[in-house]
């Protein structure tokens, strides 16, 4: 186990353990680079991540001594990142990370183990710790209890803010108390009004914004950021009012900052990157900062499709495409300044970004607001950028930017191919939001080569031109795949190398639930024969090869996972749950239970998944990136056959029983 205690400035703990160094087997690291694989990344969200018994109060943390455990053994297994999910704050009602905070981090992610430790100025008591862990549910082993978590989090605040105040001027904390205010001074903006909303939510009774009630100045406090002498006023007023609760708020967040710099620092000296989530949603507290500059009448959803045939009403709001910039200057408006802070925050924390839903930076799918039945006010709605003569959105025409002759009137208005052609000034119009996040990624030293865009079954063609532009791939889904399609864009085949491309994500079930259901039901004999077509098992290997995979659900699955190593993508992502050898669904997209976004990796990942790989019931790395060389036939695998072997070595070794 890694060693609590870590300098300020990101240096290796004293007393690492030289066994969990994270360095990957030069064979692994050979064969991605011979199969053109850039990043190799492992998908997982904060709550799950592991934690010491020492230090588990209900809920993961990347930032826990158990998380750096984690790193290391993917590490070890090739993975070259990691990708996690939005990290801000979520609302009781609602764990969905893709509804947090912008810019303030979910404090259920503090790492309380460290600040246990001197290097941390000792700032909560171990006893406070012992006793949290031991209160703990006992079902919080395996999933979040989120009530217990928000308890536990709360009891740890309420002692590290008084801590810092009483010992500032001695010793660590007189250093952290530099760091602090640093850190206030550089992020001043948000601090002050993410802090602010937290006081005032609680003084209204915990209650979102929108339902900010009896109080005289309660409908000033809900549109406090409208403008104007009377909000400048009373915000002035309730700075002042409420600034230690700010301060206190803004101390949460700089021990999250800290904790995530170490952890980025850590992962660095492992040889891994640090790709962040920028959600397409819109937190209640980031809604209530961004009203003066939202397109009014009509939030963002997700229109009928493949994968959502009766479409999603997200009721996210839209950035008003009248205030990208100052009338009709060039200068930035507030909702592309807004767009801009988000984005240095970001690129100044993370090596890469996923960039959620891209349909809503470009071409967003619109409905009105105002709707009884919002289900039925998506499946109505229409894309902001192409509705230049529709008789149900005529306030849309003034945003429109292909003409009417470029609009296939016969197709559905959500269907990729509405709008037909488009000028090259046009497509510059279309990526305008695009522009932003692709100067900052430059700005930062970043490439386009650490974004990735999540287009799933939907690209319409303004968004196909705006991805050409600057080079971006797209996301293949390979579970979902029509096999009976040759021009599927799931299909493996049908990649380009700038595609990422994976078995599952956060919103479809794990890889060895769906191939259970595959051979329960006979599917799995058309998976086994397009993986035959692509694998193209030769040898000894390909001797009865097809029999063998339908009948072994272990089988299907690693032939799966070898599927996305053969190309043409460059880049794969795989899953934690799809990783382990977990059955369990981490998400239902569309549902709000208990059970949704709680899913935790136990401490003793190591050994459950050397014992699932001795049953063959997790993915075996090297064994799929033999199999992905193998697939380019004799004369390729003649010239590599050194490497093959030490891949089968290493492969046997993984399953051989620990």
């Amino acid at each position: 186990m890694v060693e609590p205690e870590e300098a300020a400035g990101g240096q290796a703990p004293e007393g690492d353990d030289p066994n969990r160094s994270g360095k990957p087997p030069a064979a692994i690291q050979e064969a991605l680079h011979l199969l053109g694989i850039r990043h190799l990344l492992l998908g997982i969200q904060d709550a799950a991540f592991p934690c010491w018994p020492e230090e588990d109060i209900g809920r993961g943390s990347p930032y826990s001594q158990g998380s750096r455990d984690f790193l290391a053994f993917i590490r070890g297994l090739g993975f070259t990142g990691v990708q996690l999910g939005p990290q801000g704050m979520t609302s009781p009602s609602n764990s969905s990370p893709y509804d947090g905070t912008l810019f303030s981090r979910n404090r259920l992610s503090l790492a309380p183990l460290p600040l246990t430790t001197a290097a941390w100025g000792t700032l909560l008591r171990r006893q406070t710790l012992a006793e949290l862990v031991a209160e703990r549910p006992q079902a919080a082993r395996f999933r979040t209890v989120h009530e217990y978590a928000c308890y536990a989090r709360g009891r740890i605040l309420e002692e590290v803010w008084p801590a810092f105040q009483a010992g500032q001027g001695m010793g660590v904390l007189a250093d952290l108390a530099g760091e602090f205010a640093l850190f206030r001074r550089e992020n001043n903006g948000w601090l002050r009004r993410d802090g602010l909303y937290e006081a005032l939510r609680h003084h209204y009774g915990n209650r979102n914004w929108q339902a900010w009630e009896g109080s005289p100045q309660a409908g000033l406090d809900r549109h406090l950021w409208q403008g104007g002498k009377q909000c400048a006023a009373r915000r002035r007023t309730l700075l002042n009012q409420y600034s230690e609760a700010i301060a206190a708020y803004a101390f949460a967040q700089f021990l999250l900052a800290r904790q995530h710099r170490q952890l980025r620092g850590y992962a660095h000296r492992l040889g891994l990157q640090l790709f962040g989530d920028l959600q397409i949603g819109f937190s209640d507290r980031d809604g209530w900062f961004v009203e003066s500059f939202l397109l009014t009448g009509y939030v963002m959803g997700a229109p009928p499709s493949r994968t959502n045939p009766a479409g999603q009403p997200w009721n996210y709001p839209v950035l008003d495409p009248d205030r990208y910039f100052v009338g009709s200057s060039d200068r930035p408006g507030a909702a592309l300044c807004f767009l801009r802070q988000r984005l240095t925050k970001m690129l100044r924390e993370f090596d890469g970004l996923r960039i959620d839903h891209p349909h809503g930076l470009i071409c967003p799918w619109v409905y009105r607001a105002d709707q009884e039945d919002s289900l039925a006010a998506v499946q109505a709605g229409a894309r902001l950028f192409a509705s230049p003569d529709l008789p149900d959105h005529p306030e849309l025409a003034a945003f429109a930017i292909p003409r009417p002759e470029q609009i296939n009137h016969h197709r559905p208005r959500y269907a990729d191919d509405w709008v037909r052609d488009l000028e090259p000034a046009q497509v510059e119009r279309y990526g305008l939001l695009f522009a932003v996040i692709m100067q900052a990624t430059h700005g930062q030293g970043q490439e386009s080569q650490g974004i990735a865009c999540e287009i799933l079954s939907t690209q319409p063609y303004p968004i196909r031109r705006v991805m050409e532009r600057y080079g971006l791939g797209r996301f293949r889904v390979t579970q979902k795949a029509d096999l009976d399609n040759p021009d599927d864009v799931y299909r493996s085949e049908n990649a380009r190398p700038e595609d990422w491309i994976m078995l599952g994500n956060h919103d479809t079930p794990s890889i060895w639930f769906l191939a259970e259901q595959w051979r329960a039901s006979g599917a799995a004999r058309r998976q086994v024969d397009y993986l035959a077509w692509r694998l193209r098992p030769e040898g000894a290997e390909g001797e009865g090869w097809s029999a063998k995979v339908a009948a072994d659900v272990g089988e299907l699955v690693q032939a799966k996972a070898a599927d996305l190593f053969v190309g043409p993508a460059g880049n794969v992502m795989i899953f934690f749950t799809d990783l382990l050898g977990i059955r369990d669904i981490y998400n239902r997209p569309g549902s709000v239970s208990d059970d949704n976004w709680s899913l935790r990796i136990t401490a003793d990942f190591e050994r459950d998944y050397q014992e699932r790989l001795a049953r063959n019931r997790a993915i075996n790395i090297p064994r799929a990136l033999a199999r992905a060389i193998r697939a380019r036939g004799l004369a390729f695998c003649q010239g590599h056959g050194r490497l093959l072997r030490e891949l089968d070595l290493l492969a046997a070794q993984s399953a051989s029983p620990a």
